[in-house]
């Protein structure tokens, strides 16, 4: 994919005062994305690129015609959402090396015809509630490693984190008062400038299950006293400097879940906000303080937990006396 930094004049064109300058500008214009986002970008775009050149055809600049075949083709082995990121990938790349993107007219109405033919509905993971978290909980060994996955299982829930969001903390982001822990997101999903957001975890009401309690035990057991929260455990029950990654979170939950006898294909790190969000819509939260947890900026977003967690709270079938 062209590179972002593209948008940036190269140095000879401009006085040798200000290569420097040109050079912080291109740092500037290559965070302007997230780096996984950069990564998924890339991959979109080499599919584009190789497809192009097994047809014999242009990628960049790339004619309406090319992209509208390569969208049609693509449909049938790829996910409406999968297709709807190589579109952007593709305009993202024609704009950053000068060109007006392919998307429009024919490809359009193409992708338009898609949508209708295959649906946008997303098929996600499914949500660890209450009584799953407790479940995978309870399966967790005495030793360190369990002690860290009981502690990133139940952070993870109380506090609706993503995968990047948990992994990212360090201890200085901590601050366990009376009421409960304080976390300070210095980055995340939706604050990718870093103005950063305040999550509460209150206590829990038993101690097996307590997120605070849980994570306190943790950094006492494996005496991480500054930097990375989470960390990696060797089979010598020995704790590592380095940071967990993202895989990681989801690696503890499917292998708690298949231990607590449930499927793990349908769980992951997104079961844990998921399941959040869904079982406080079971309880009757309303959609502010639910929102006000999870940090989700869009209400149709976080409405489909509520959706689901509603779905035998409030059910008309329930009150006509079958």
């Amino acid at each position: 994919m062209a590179d972002e930094a593209a948008l940036v004049p190269a140095g000879d064109t401009l006085p040798a005062t200000l290569a420097e300058t040109v050079e912080r500008a291109g740092d500037y214009a290559r965070q302007a994305k997230a780096p996984n986002t950069l990564r998924a970008y890339r991959a979109d775009w080499a599919d584009f690129a190789t497809w192009c050149q097994a047809h014999g055809l242009e990628a960049l600049p790339a004619t309406d015609s090319t992209v509208a075949l390569y969208l049609t083709e693509a449909a049938e082995r790829c996910k409406t959402s999968t297709l709807q990121r190589r579109l952007s990938a593709i305009a993202q790349a024609h704009k950053a090396a000068g060109h007006v993107p392919p998307t429009k007219g024919r490809v359009s109405m193409v992708w338009q015809g898609i949508r209708r033919a295959k649906g946008t509905a997303q098929k996600g993971k499914a949500p660890a509630r209450t009584q799953e978290v407790r479940a995978m909980v309870a399966t967790c060994g005495d030793g360190l490693l369990g002690t860290r996955d009981r502690a990133l299982l139940l952070l993870g829930f109380a506090g609706a984190f993503r995968r990047s969001e948990l992994v990212g903390l360090d201890v200085a982001d901590l601050d366990f008062g009376r009421d409960g822990l304080t976390v300070t997101l210095r980055r995340s999903k939706t604050d990718q400038e870093g103005a950063g957001q305040k999550v509460g975890i209150p206590y829990g009401s038993t101690p097996a299950t307590c997120p605070v309690r849980n994570l306190q035990e943790w950094l006492e057991g494996a005496d991480v006293t500054s930097g990375p929260v989470f960390r990696g455990v060797n089979r010598w029950g020995q704790v590592n400097a380095a940071r967990l990654t993202d895989r990681a979170v989801a690696l503890v939950v499917k292998r708690c879940a298949q231990a607590a006898g449930l499927d793990p294909a349908l769980y992951a790190g997104h079961s844990l906000r998921a399941g959040l969000a869904t079982a406080a819509a079971e309880a009757g939260v309303s959609e502010r303080t639910i929102m006000a947890q999870t940090r989700h900026k869009s209400l149709p977003m976080v409405r489909r937990y509520i959706r689901d967690g509603n779905l035998f709270r409030d059910n008309a079938a329930a009150a006509v006396g079958l």
